[in-house]
C-alpha cells in the first residue's frame, strides 16, 4: 500500500510540475493598468463558446492560475493558450453534463505576482486581470446569455474573479442586477476564501447552507488539519466554508462513506482516467473555516508550488471530492429550474 501511495504522488508530482514549473523569484516592478480590456465580439478571445448547447442552462467558468512565468499579467502566447486550455478542461469536466460551457481567455495574474511585496503593484495587477473577466462576462450576459439560468465558476483565481462579478454586477437594485441574482443557480468559488467581511461589504455574497439552496456560493479550501497559514487562508483568517460530503456548514465529520469518489484527470483533455468511492471524508476546522481531509496521506498529495505549505492541498480541492461536487451542480440546477416551473405555474 505505501509503495502504491508513492507511485501515485510521484505521478502527482510529474502531472502539476508539467503544469506549474517552478515559479521564478517575484519582483517589485512598475505596472500600469491596461488601456482596455480584450474584445470579446472576437471568436479567439473565448476557450469554449457555448460548448454542449444542449443543456438547458449556462456556466460562465474563469480559468484558474496556469502562468509560471511571466513577471505579472500573462501575454495570450500560443504557449499560455495550451496551458489555460489543459487547466480549463479538466474544469470544464465538472460542469459540461449540466451546462453550456462558456469560459473566456483572459490576461491573468501570473504564479509568481502572489509572492509580490508590494501590494499596490500586486492590486494592480489582479485589477488588469479582472478587467478582461469583467468585459468577457459583460460581453456574454449582453449577447449569449439570452437571459438563460446561470452557473458563475472558478477555482483559485478564477474563484477570486467570480468573487469580484459578483461584487460589480450582482449587487443594487437595478433591473439588471435584480435580473442577475434571479438567473443565478450558483456560484462555485473553490480554492478562494469567502469571508464574514465579504458578506458584510457585498450582502449579494450569500454561502451557500445546504445541497441544494440556491442563489449561493459553494466555497472550501482543503488542508491536512496542520496548516496555519496560507494565501488562501491567512493567519487569523476564518472562511466560510460548506462540506462537499454532507453539505454541513457546521464541524460536523463527514464520514469517508459519503465521497462518491475521488479522482485523477488527463492533465490534457480533462478526461476522468480513475474514480475510487470513499477515499476520504471530511469536516470543517471551527477556527480556521477550511475542509480538513481525513484519512488521507500528506506526503501523497505534495503542495508542488513554493507558495503553499505543505499540508495545503489546494491543488487537489476539486479531485478529492470531485463526483460530490458533479453530483451538486446537476442537484441544485435540478432545483432552480423545479422552482422556475412553480413560479410560472
Amino acid at each position: 500500500m505505501k509503495k502504491e501511495i508513492t507511485i501515485i504522488s510521484a505521478l502527482l508530482t510529474f502531472i502539476l510540475a508539467l503544469a506549474f514549473p517552478m515559479t521564478i523569484k517575484a519582483e517589485n516592478t512598475k505596472v500600469l493598468p491596461f488601456t482596455g480590456p480584450l474584445d470579446y465580439s472576437v471568436s479567439d478571445n473565448w476557450l469554449y463558446d457555448g460548448v454542449n448547447p444542449e443543456n438547458e442552462v449556462d456556466v460562465f467558468i474563469v480559468a484558474p492560475t496556469v502562468d509560471t512565468k511571466s513577471k505579472n499579467n500573462s501575454i495570450l502566447t500560443s504557449e499560455y493558450r495550451k496551458r489555460f486550455t489543459n487547466a480549463m478542461n479538466q474544469q470544464k469536466a465538472l460542469y459540461e453534463e449540466t451546462a453550456r460551457v462558456y469560459a473566456p481567455f483572459y490576461r491573468q495574474a501570473s504564479m509568481n505576482v502572489y509572492s509580490m511585496t508590494d501590494e499596490a503593484s500586486k492590486d494592480r495587477i489582479f485589477n488588469n486581470a479582472y478587467s478582461d473577466v469583467s468585459a468577457a462576462f459583460k460581453y456574454y450576459i449582453e449577447n449569449k446569455n439570452d437571459g438563460r439560468p446561470l452557473i458563475l465558476a472558478g477555482f483559485s483565481q478564477g474563484a477570486d474573479m467570480c468573487y469580484r462579478l459578483l461584487e460589480e454586477y450582482y449587487g443594487g437594485d437595478s433591473e439588471d442586477a435584480v435580473s442577475l441574482r434571479d438567473n443565478l443557480i450558483a456560484v462555485y468559488a473553490i480554492g478562494w476564501s469567502m469571508t464574514e467581511e465579504m458578506l458584510k461589504e457585498y450582502p449579494q455574497i450569500v454561502p451557500a447552507s445546504g445541497e441544494s439552496d440556491t442563489g449561493v456560493v459553494v466555497s472550501y479550501e482543503c488542508e491536512n488539519g496542520e496548516v496555519t497559514d496560507s494565501i488562501v487562508i491567512p493567519s487569523g483568517t476564518k472562511a466560510i466554508s460548506i462540506n462537499p460530503l454532507n453539505w454541513r456548514t457546521d464541524s460536523e465529520e463527514a464520514d469517508k462513506s459519503l465521497n462518491k469518489g475521488s479522482v485523477t484527470q488527463d492533465s490534457k483533455t480533462g478526461e476522468i482516467t480513475s474514480v475510487e468511492k470513499g477515499k476520504y471524508g471530511a469536516y470543517i476546522d471551527p477556527d480556521r473555516g477550511s475542509l480538513i481531509v481525513t484519512g488521507i496521506d500528506t506526503e501523497a498529495y505534495p503542495a508542488v508550488l513554493p507558495i503553499f505549505p505543505e499540508g495545503c492541498f489546494h491543488l487537489y480541492d476539486n479531485f478529492l471530492f470531485f463526483m460530490n461536487l458533479q453530483e451538486n451542480i446537476q442537484k441544485r440546477t435540478d432545483s432552480f429550474l423545479s422552482m422556475a416551473v412553480d413560479e410560472a405555474a
